[in-house]
């Protein structure tokens, strides 16, 4: 089985008259409001800048097809000079209450245009003295909590993985299980004997309190099993409870660079456990859009909604685009209990 691309992507360009969007907009994160019956996406933006500074923009859909930007100004900036005061990028949306919980990376310090070896060589290594942190000296890219209502007033709530990792794709659950917050992510670091991979895989931990997570123990969820899993794997979109496991969609890298997508169905009550998982790819990078951008051959989603149905995927293509593709949840759902764990 594989997800369908709508026939209209991309379905956000860079926009050239806003400086903080005017190279790219990719990644998106996506909430769907059952009562005002649209879709959210709270995107990724770069700047055209040697520095490469990314912003979250938002924009809304009635048909999850068709998005229209919210505003001409950024949903959330970088900080002054906080964590994030160089960029902050790939978040993901849950709710919980009348509160939203959004996931991020961020960076200190600017990474750079890392496409142009002569620019992303400038930014590799911040000139700071040995005594600073180590997310400092080394510019890891950590991930961060805000929390909003309206996508207007925002709470930065601090780091929500440790501080001494890079670590990424960090993921909150959208309920407590067992009385407990729950978190994937996916630390860089982590390969070797003592971790049990050769590679960058994901993980999962759960603690009482979200700002607990950073400190708690994690276990390895799923690491690089068949031949379209090579290089770094990771979780991407907030888990989707059903009736049978916790779902959620996955990427790891190929040989040929490429990110390709599966799918996993976890335990109800203890998601450290898969019970599903795709052997073969749902998607991989195909379409011009996707083959040709900042990274090319990448479909990374950060948002997945469930429309009558209907699956949307929201994926970012090629570091350049936002895109969209479908399939019917229900079937998919079927073919994935079929999938050995």
């Amino acid at each position: 089985m594989k997800l369908e691309r709508f026939a209209g992507n991309p379905i956000l360009s860079a926009h050239p008259d806003h400086p903080w969007e005017d190279l790219a907009v990719f990644n998106p994160a996506a909430w769907y409001d059952d009562a005002a019956k649209e879709v959210l996406l709270l995107y990724r933006a770069a700047e055209s800048g040697p520095e490469y500074k990314c912003w979250f923009g938002l924009a809304k859909s009635r048909d999850g097809f068709h998005f229209k930007r919210v505003s001409d100004q950024p949903a959330l900036s970088p900080s002054v000079e906080g964590y994030d005061g160089a960029t902050i990028q790939d978040p993901r949306i849950v709710k919980m209450g009348d509160w939203f919980y959004i996931t991020y990376a961020c960076r200190h310090f600017p990474f750079g245009q890392f496409w142009i070896p002569e620019v992303r060589q400038r930014f590799v290594k911040p000139d700071c003295p040995p005594e600073f942190p180590h997310y400092l000296r080394t510019n890891a890219t950590l991930t961060a909590l805000a929390m909003t209502r309206d996508f207007r007033s925002w709470i930065r709530a601090g780091w929500i993985t440790d501080p001494l990792l890079d670590d990424r794709d960090a993921i909150l659950f959208p309920e407590k299980i067992g009385g407990k917050f729950w978190l994937i992510h996916r630390p860089l670091e982590w390969v070797g004997p003592r971790y049990g991979t050769e590679q960058a895989c994901a993980w999962i931990k759960c603690a009482d309190d979200l700002l607990g997570l950073p400190a708690a123990p994690s276990r390895l969820l799923i690491k690089q099993r068949y031949p379209w899993e090579v290089f770094k794997l990771g979780v991407n979109t907030p888990p989707i409870k059903t009736p049978h496991g916790w779902f959620t969609l996955y990427h790891a890298v190929g040989a040929d660079k490429h990110y390709r997508l599966g799918a996993l169905l976890l335990d109800l009550d203890d998601p450290g456990i898969v019970r599903h998982r795709t052997p073969d790819w749902l998607m991989q990078p195909e379409a011009d859009y996707e083959l040709e951008g900042f990274y090319r051959g990448c479909c990374f989603p950060c948002g997945a909604v469930v429309i009558g149905g209907t699956l949307f995927v929201y994926y970012g293509a090629a570091d350049k685009y936002c895109a969209v593709a479908t399939c019917d949840f229900g079937q998919l759902l079927e073919h994935l209990r079929q999938c050995p764990a």
